[in-house]
């Protein structure tokens, strides 16, 4: 099974039982202290989480299958370019796993054909697929059958590929023989926790998703708060950081899966060019990306907080700031209540030095 997966572009392929009663309480805890901020649908299933039998019915074993991500045909990652790019206040920033096609779409396609594979070697079987799509503990999973450890930043690590991966899994009505996990690593290491600009991960291995930039630009859909839009800079769609400063990435595996390379578009963006897109365009521009699911007045959202923090930067000649002011101005009275906040506080926006 191993080298169908591989063939089909995962990684790694696992397998674990559905007994998760350990992490009910973290769960529960978590949920308690509201760091799901406004993703009810974290809580809306109770602990359906993490009762893959009760999910699915019927399910005995997960197969768990993970498929590396950075794309094979651009220039190494590293600490240093993407922090560059965060200081370039003409440019917006998206997240790396999004600059490619959406990997929902790509995951859950490459599954069915796992699947459909065993069914031709066991014959037919009760099965669903899942990827970040349903109230499943992803990372438990991956965890418990062996993919990786999981890091104080709350992501899976595995020595010999960093975290830049996707996760899948296969809930079966059948018993598989399990794979075991492995030991953590992170050792003393906080660089993680250090690095977050909002500082989002409050302890090892606890995140508050209020405060983490992801769950800001993608997730949530209200108003961003005050004290936290400076921290946000020019990142339009999600954030990398706690992964870029990670020791275990410079171990990340290139990916081999085509559909994963980055857009044009998202190479180096422009925020200008960005700020003038009507909804058409957007919907254009974002056709098969994970980014089109936040919507096009959230993204407008993301986009006014950028441009605000590049008024404030001091990086920004005379003529840059009149566009920039120039293209804000287009958005006032906006028809969204959240987007014209945003946009008056963005013209606002005075450098600091």
């Amino acid at each position: 099974m191993q080298n169908a997966a591989q063939a089909l572009g995962f990684s790694q392929i696992g397998v674990t039982g559905v007994n998760l009663s350990a992490a009910e309480p973290g769960l529960k805890a978590w949920l308690a202290a509201g760091f799901h901020g406004s993703m009810n649908y974290m809580a809306s299933h109770g602990l359906k989480r993490a009762r893959p039998a009760e999910l699915v019915p019927g399910t005995v074993s997960v197969i768990t299958v993970r498929m590396d991500y950075l794309p094979n045909n651009v220039p190494d990652l590293s600490v240093e370019s993407e922090a560059n790019a965060l200081k370039q206040p003409m440019q917006g920033v998206v997240s790396v796993y999004a600059r490619g096609r959406d990997y929902h779409k790509v995951l859950r396609q490459r599954l069915q054909k796992l699947q459909s594979q065993m069914a031709e070697w066991v014959g037919p079987f009760g099965h669903r697929v899942f990827t970040d799509s349903a109230p499943v503990m992803e990372a438990e999973l991956a965890v418990r059958s062996g993919q990786g450890w999981r890091g104080k930043h709350t992501l899976v690590l595995q020595r010999d590929a960093g975290s830049f991966f996707f996760l899948g899994e296969i809930y079966v009505d059948m018993a598989l023989p399990l794979t075991p996990p492995v030991t953590s690593h992170c050792g003393e290491c906080t660089a993680c926790l250090d690095v977050c600009p909002t500082q989002a991960i409050v302890a090892p291995y606890r995140l508050d998703a209020r405060r983490c930039i992801s769950y800001l630009t993608i997730e949530h859909d209200g108003v961003i708060p005050e004290p936290m839009r400076h921290a946000i800079g020019n990142r339009i769609y999600g954030c990398d950081d706690c992964q870029l400063v990670c020791p275990w990435n410079k171990y990340a595996q290139k990916t081999t899966v085509d559909d994963f390379a980055p857009r044009d578009v998202w190479g180096e963006p422009d925020l200008l060019a960005i700020a003038a897109w009507d909804e058409p365009t957007f919907l254009s521009q974002t056709a098969g990306s994970a980014i089109r699911r936040i919507g096009f007045t959230r993204w407008q959202r993301n986009v006014a907080i950028a441009m605000g923090n590049a008024l404030a930067s001091g990086g920004l000649s005379m003529a840059q700031r009149e566009a920039f002011k120039a293209a804000l101005t287009t958005q006032i009275g906006h028809k969204d209540a959240i987007v014209s906040q945003h946009v008056e506080w963005a013209l606002a926006q005075k450098p600091t030095q």
